[in-house]
């Protein structure tokens, strides 16, 4: 990644093992995102489905199916692949959410300011 410029997200640890959490917008960025923990790896994206350009999330932090396998899509049940966003069921498969790039160092996330 080329971007320098980065503010922490949060700690690793305040985002639940195998859950989500949103946040933003951050300093930096105009758009809100969220993120999802699998163990010491962690997904972001920007809180907006690429179908109809509404956020994702149905309630606070609330961005993953009763299994909690894909991300979903509160206003029209589509299915994301966590690992890479990439709708699976839907009015919108083949489309992907937008990622936000970040990295955990020292147990941070930390993500690319825009602009």
């Amino acid at each position: 990644m080329s971007v320098t410029a980065r503010a922490a997200l949060c700690r690793l640890e305040e985002i639940e093992e195998g859950g989500a959490r949103e946040f933003g917008p951050e300093p930096g960025r105009f758009l809100s995102m969220f993120a999802v923990r699998r163990g010491d790896t962690v997904v972001v994206y920007e809180k907006c489905c690429p179908h109809l350009g509404v956020p994702l999330n149905w309630a606070p932090d609330r961005f993953l199916n009763a299994r909690r396998r894909h991300i979903l899509c509160g206003t029209h049940g589509a299915l994301f692949r966590v690992e890479d966003g990439v709708c699976v069921k839907g009015p919108c498969v083949g489309a992907a959410l937008t990622p936000v790039p970040h990295r955990v160092e020292n147990g941070v996330v930390l993500v690319a300011q825009e602009g």
